[in-house]
């Protein structure tokens, strides 16, 4: 079990966790806006998402997540969660204070925004089959289970760093923040969060047409 393979793993949990997504516009929003708990708990729920992914995969899910009817509800049923997000979002901007903004949200709410739009990302779940699907394949053939708890355990590594980091990042950016800012912030994340879920919502409808 050498180092330097070890660091391969955790390099590829950063590059899981690294692509900007529905939960990464998501942690990003909300560090700038609540600060660094908020951004970091959005990572932790995704992550946890993540963990049960890894789960269902080592317990042979695989082949039931690969039927084409069980992947055409995922594309919609993703896209539905994040458009409805993305709507709820911009109707929002017009209202939203800074004052108001800083007193208010949760720590759980945004535990569960990183764990929901992680678990019904279809993009997450067949990213996990086919990454850590093959992970599990080559590493339980050539080194054994313990190899894989180790392996595992440096990819959710990996995930931690990059969590952390983009709390600290956000963090920074909350000084340059005024109603303005806010808003266009907001509108951003919104138009994104929209854009990822009629995505989502074209591969449903393209896969249930053909």
């Amino acid at each position: 079990m050498s180092g330097h393979i070890m660091f391969s793993y955790f390099l590829l949990g950063i590059t899981l966790a690294a692509p900007i997504g529905p939960v990464n516009s998501a942690r990003i929003d909300k560090g700038i806006k609540n600060g660094f708990f908020h951004a970091w708990v959005v990572g932790i729920g995704s992550m946890i998402a993540d963990g049960i992914f890894m789960l269902l995969v080592y317990l042979g899910f695989v082949q039931f997540i690969t039927i084409p009817y069980v992947q055409i509800f995922l594309w919609l049923f993703g896209g539905f969660v994040l458009i409805y997000t993305g709507v709820e979002s911009m109707m929002r901007v017009n209202k939203l204070s800074l004052d108001d903004y800083r007193t208010k949200g949760s720590l759980s709410k945004s535990f569960l925004t990183g764990f929901i739009m992680s678990i019904t990302s279809p993009l997450s779940i067949l990213f996990w089959i086919g990454i850590y699907g093959s992970v599990l394949a080559k590493t339980v053939s050539t080194s054994g289970t313990t190899s894989l708890i180790v392996y595992s355990s440096m990819i959710f590594l990996g995930l931690t760093f990059w969590d952390l980091a983009v709390a600290f990042l956000t963090t920074g950016f909350r000084r340059f923040l005024n109603d303005t800012s806010l808003k266009i912030i907001s509108a951003i994340s919104g138009l994104s969060l929209l854009g990822f879920g009629a995505y989502f919502a074209y591969q449903g409808i393209k896969a249930l047409i053909l």
